[in-house]
């Protein structure tokens, strides 16, 4: 057994990439996501041929963003805030080089056509998640953080929306590929408002010039999760579209009313609060055109491109750029000064995808539009955080 001494010195001899989670995970995910829109910009122009013959172009597309992009940046900010939340080191080193790995091999698989690709995307996805969930699920038991376990709860329930997705992919249950993805979107998109329910107004009320103390609700507090929670059981698993429909302008309402209530002038200088808030107000407009369904003829996948591409990639890279600049030992309230582009040209992507359609024609050149728009993003961000990802801690401390 390792005395303190030797387990302090094994720590510090392991690359910086694999000494928290944010690391590897961040810099992957973000590769990741300018490859997998380049393949699917490829495959949608008609330039590419499909990446895998078991899976419709879309659906590759739908699942890679999900079960690759999103849940490895959801599988990063985890495993780092995990341990701040326990105090209990998360996995580094090998452990989280072998995690790394399962992600991996579920993503090479997904790119390369072979005969046995789809094997190995399953093994790797669902040994990924199996693993993720004993990661942040230690600490937690450990530390009796039990106020975690609504958190905890939606990973162990993305996990087993990969499995749905591979049921249905096998041919088990014809139902099963189409509530895997869904779930898993609306999964995410738990997780984005559970946690930014506990983190934006904190970042407002500390990031902002003046001295404020934001106010919410107790009603909408205790109310959100509830009305979410049945909104995704009718939406993903049952044919009541009209009842999840109202329940989505419930929930369009509530987000609003905290938007309003989260407000302050001042965060539209700190482009580490409005891209944060511009992610809720997306994710608050993909609710408006789930419920005006009643009401109108709003195409579905409008919708679900003011979750995803709004909603998930705002938050997304205004979270990683966050938790890393933080983390790294740098200070959060100087972040690099093109952090802006990253963002704006994020926001102007989903203004294309989402917003555009309702008024123009034109419909491909649109979605290549905001193809690109995504890929300069994430392109962007990379050139200025791949230092930070790889580099150790400004000063010099584990982490």
């Amino acid at each position: 057994m390792l005395s303190l001494d030797e387990l302090d010195r094994d720590k510090m001899n392991t690359w910086p990439v694999l000494r928290l989670g944010f690391r590897p995970f961040f810099l992957l995910g973000s590769l990741y996501a300018v490859l997998a829109m380049l393949v699917w910009m490829g495959t949608y122009r008609g330039w590419l041929s499909a990446p895998m013959d078991q899976l419709p172009p879309i659906t590759w597309h739908a699942h890679e963003m999900i079960f690759g992009y999103a849940l490895a940046v959801v599988a990063g900010f985890l495993l780092t805030a995990v341990k701040n939340w326990t105090g209990i080191q998360t996995a580094y080193g090998w452990r989280l080089l072998l995690l790394v790995l399962f992600w991996l091999l579920a993503r090479f698989s997904a790119l390369v056509d072979t005969p046995f690709s789809m094997v190995l995307l399953i093994v790797g996805d669902l040994l990924f998640a199996a693993m993720l969930v004993y990661e942040i699920s230690w600490p937690v038991v450990r530390a009796r953080k039990w106020e975690q376990a609504g958190i905890l709860a939606k990973v162990v329930l993305l996990g087993c929306s990969s499995g749905l997705f591979y049921a249905g992919l096998l041919g088990w249950h014809e139902q099963a590929l189409y509530w895997g993805l869904y779930s898993g979107l609306y999964l995410i998109i738990g997780l984005i408002i559970t946690m930014g329910r506990r983190v934006i107004p904190f970042f407002i009320e500390r990031g902002v010039d003046s001295k404020i103390e934001l106010v919410n609700l107790r009603f909408i507090d205790v109310s959100a999760i509830p009305v979410f929670l049945l909104f995704y059981v009718l939406e993903v698993f049952t044919t009541f579209k009209g009842l999840a429909s109202i329940l989505a302008l419930v929930l369009c309402l509530f987000y609003l009313v905290r938007l309003r209530l989260w407000h302050h002038p001042d965060i539209w200088k700190k482009p580490l609060l409005w891209s944060l808030y511009l992610s809720q107000l997306f994710i608050t407009i993909g609710f408006l055109m789930l419920g005006l369904r009643l009401f109108v003829d709003v195409p579905g996948f409008l919708a679900i491109h003011a979750l995803a591409y709004g909603g998930i990639g705002l938050v997304t890279v205004g979270m990683m750029a966050r938790v890393a600049w933080g983390h790294s030992g740098r200070d959060v309230f100087n972040p690099p000064k093109q952090l802006p582009w990253v963002f704006g040209l994020l926001f102007a992507g989903t203004l294309v995808r989402v917003l555009l359609p309702l008024v123009m024609s034109h419909y491909a050149m649109l979605v290549l539009i905001a193809q690109l728009l995504w890929i300069a993003a994430f392109g962007v961000f990379l050139w200025l955080y791949m230092p930070v990802f790889v580099g150790p801690r400004v000063e010099g401390r584990f982490g």
